[in-house]
């Protein structure tokens, strides 16, 4: 059994986007997208009491989750865009598929 980090995951997501940049691209953003509302429904980013920056600062805590998933998905992630890849590149019928790890 090979044991790989998430970085590595995101690398075999580049690499095999090689063919089509714009799908790794949008893997990587539905990756990014996800870990968003997993944060929000974590309560990330959520007042802890009145005194926490008044309404302005719930309007921008999206802002802050969505920057945060960002960074998080272009540094490896959790896995979830080189599958959603790998599913697109079947999809489109690409050869280009890239191999199980495991």
């Amino acid at each position: 059994m090979i044991i790989s980090s998430p970085s590595d995951g995101y690398r075999a997501v580049a690499a095999a986007g090689g063919n089509s940049p714009q799908m790794a691209e949008a893997a990587r953003n539905l990756e990014a997208r996800f870990i968003a509302e997993m944060l929000k429904s974590a309560g990330f980013g959520e007042q802890e009491n009145s005194f926490s920056g008044g309404p302005a600062a719930g309007q921008f805590a999206s802002f802050q989750r969505q920057a945060i998933a960002d960074d998080m998905a272009r540094n490896g992630g959790i896995g979830l865009a080189e599958h959603i890849l790998k599913s697109m590149m079947e999809a489109s019928n690409d050869t280009s598929v890239p191999p199980e790890r495991g």
